[in-house]
């Protein structure tokens, strides 16, 4: 957009506090931001003669501007970031953490459980974390359970089960683990008292946990109970020592976010601590990929909104190295001078220095390595004996799965200089193709995953693997046509076990030097789209997110289904059975529920 056209549009954009945001062609949105008045903000864009290389090339993309009015520069801010998560514009500055980390779950049940889970649910449970380092979260449950008594089964203690007197105690209340809920031997009440003990020291205030296990000493030895107050005092030196373990950092009140910023060109690295009863309870690294000429401010504030929504912290208290604007409700920016903010502050900059000097160091390895020359030779050499017009440096490989005739689901993995990148493997639920039909599902997921590059821009790969032979090749190449891009990567086929490899139209397949690193390249990416399918795959069946195709039948259950497939292994096979093996197995009147359905079929 020129000078001239955006001219034309300013009047229309008000001295208003809001979001911009600039889209190119093709409707892509490009860059998202928030201003404390929305026109002066846009203008500097369109303005300004001396605006850096990166923003210049931003503005000769913009093709249209959008702007959304807020009440307060609060709302610009909350919108902004909640724009920049859902549709990653280009320009915008790129948080590069796609890590999962675990949380400890106290689940919503009577007499609930606490336990750790990678996934969070709207289940209505409480969520503590997520944790950064599973050894300390380990170390952690491994005090809760050390210092409280809670049940780890995961039977329905409903008041109603427990009056019929459905269950029975298990090992783990013979061992003193567990208080016996199941049989009555703990009320309720007393469960909760010591789930707020839990919920204490996973939240780091272990001083009112040490304070009531002092009380119940006292009053062991008192009434001369010496074999528990032997039991209760097991329990403090046990809290003293992981208290002694901890990071204790003076006499700060209440809870704190402690973040600093270093940055290495367009690279910048945060760090935050956070601060709970006077222990940090929680240490995290982020890198950030600036595109634009942001500033300091920017970055850490930028990384601030994200990393406190990830982390679920409520701390009213964010101490920094330099003043931001950051307009959240209720929050205050302290940028300490001396005194114990200041030692956490400079202990987070020790920690961030650590985190870039590691980064730059595991950075040259990989630049300089041997490995690295071997996997450009590898590649060299398959391009060579391929027949390749470029060195395949972006390959991905499609493969479908399914379990005993049914659950069909697809994978995909992509390996970029020949080393896996984990970030952009995909898999697909299969949403168009109704039981099991290798070539549809193929056609299916190579469409889905190349529109969507098509739509955003992205790079597509120099070699597409299509693991399953001529067939599913030729629905792959039937995808790749219908969105234009035949011709613009090259696609092979992979027999399955054999290794054998069909281009497109040839009759003859090829065969690459069975000891060549060429042909190790592909049965390591073969091997690799097989464990990430199958491990999607069990994923799935775990969740019970699939259904087969024998659980349609009218008067077939899930149990019936499962038992016809685990003792004839798939659902053609069931197809050609003769009545009397059906009957044998499920009954008369099944048999002949799932052979009219059949014959129908």
């Amino acid at each position: 957009m020129t000078k001239e056209e955006f001219a034309a549009i300013a009047a229309g954009i008000p001295h208003l506090p809001g979001i911009y945001q600039y889209y190119g062609e093709e409707n892509h949105l490009l860059y998202v931001g928030k201003a404390k008045d929305l026109r002066k903000r846009v203008a500097t864009y369109f303005s300004n003669d001396r605006i850096s290389y990166k923003t210049h090339e931003l503005v000769k993309r913009i093709k249209r501007v959008e702007f959304t009015i807020v009440d307060t520069e609060q709302d610009a801010f909350l919108l902004e970031n909640a724009l920049i998560k859902e549709y990653h514009p280009r320009y915008n500055i790129m948080l590069k953490d796609d890590k999962t980390y675990p949380y400890i779950v106290i689940k919503k049940e009577p007499f609930p459980r606490v336990f750790l889970t990678r996934r969070k649910y709207a289940d209505g449970s409480e969520y503590l974390g997520p944790f950064t380092s599973v050894g300390k979260l380990r170390e952690l449950m491994e005090l809760v359970k050390q210092m409280i008594p809670l049940r780890t089964c995961k039977l329905p203690l409903s008041s109603k089960n427990i009056a019929k007197g459905n269950f029975k105690v298990c090992l783990e209340y013979h061992l003193g683990n567990c208080k016996g809920p199941c049989e009555n031997k703990q009320s309720e009440e007393d469960y909760n008292n010591s789930l707020q003990q839990v919920k204490n020291i996973l939240k780091g205030n272990l001083q009112p946990v040490s304070a009531l296990l002092k009380d119940n000493l006292k009053e062991a030895v008192k009434n001369l109970r010496f074999e528990e107050a032997a039991g209760i005092q097991k329990k403090l030196s046990y809290l003293e020592d992981y208290q002694a373990r901890s990071v204790v950092v003076g006499k700060v009140p209440g809870n704190l976010d402690v973040f600093t910023l270093s940055r290495d060109g367009a690279t910048a690295f945060v760090n935050y601590l956070m601060v709970q009863n006077g222990t940090i309870i929680q240490t995290h690294h982020v890198q950030l990929e600036t595109k634009l000429d942001e500033s300091d401010e920017e970055v850490l504030s930028f990384a601030i909104s994200n990393i406190r929504h990830q982390f679920n912290s409520l701390a009213t208290e964010i101490v920094v190295p330099f003043p931001i604007d950051y307009p959240e409700n209720g929050i205050t920016i302290t940028v300490p001078k001396g005194g114990d903010k200041k030692k956490l502050i400079d202990l987070s900059f020790k920690n961030v220095a650590y985190y870039q000097r590691d980064w730059k160091h595991k950075k040259s390895i990989h630049q300089h390595d041997d490995s690295n020359e071997k996997r450009i030779k590898t590649l060299a050499s398959l391009q060579e004996l391929l027949q390749l017009p470029v060195i395949p440096n972006h390959i991905e490989c499609f493969d479908n799965s399914h379990f005993q005739g049914g659950y069909p689901v697809s994978a995909m993995v992509c390996f970029m200089h020949g080393i896996p990148d984990k970030q952009h493997y995909r898999h697909f639920n299969v949403k168009t193709v109704t039981g099991i039909d290798d070539f549809a599902t193929m056609r299916e997921v190579v469409y889905r995953r190349y529109k969507r590059l098509t739509l955003s821009q992205s790079p597509l790969p120099n070699l597409i693997i299509i693991d399953g032979g001529k067939g599913q090749l030729n629905a792959a190449l039937e995808s790749l046509e219908s969105l234009g891009l035949k011709g613009k990567m090259t696609v092979i086929g992979l027999a399955k076990n054999q290794e054998e490899i069909f281009f497109p139209g040839d009759s003859n397949s090829i065969q690459l030097p069975w000891t060549s690193d060429a042909l190790r390249l592909i049965r390591q990416i073969r091997d690799e789209v097989h464990r990430f399918g199958i491990q999607f795959h069990r994923k799935q069946r775990s969740k019970g997110t699939f259904k087969n195709e024998l659980e349609d039948i009218p008067g077939i259950g899930k149990k019936t289904a499962e038992l016809l497939l685990s003792t004839f292994s798939s659902v053609k096979k069931i197809k050609e059975l003769p009545k009397a093996s059906l009957e044998s197995l499920i009954g008369p009147a099944k048999a002949a529920l799932v052979l009219d359905h059949f014959s129908k079929g």
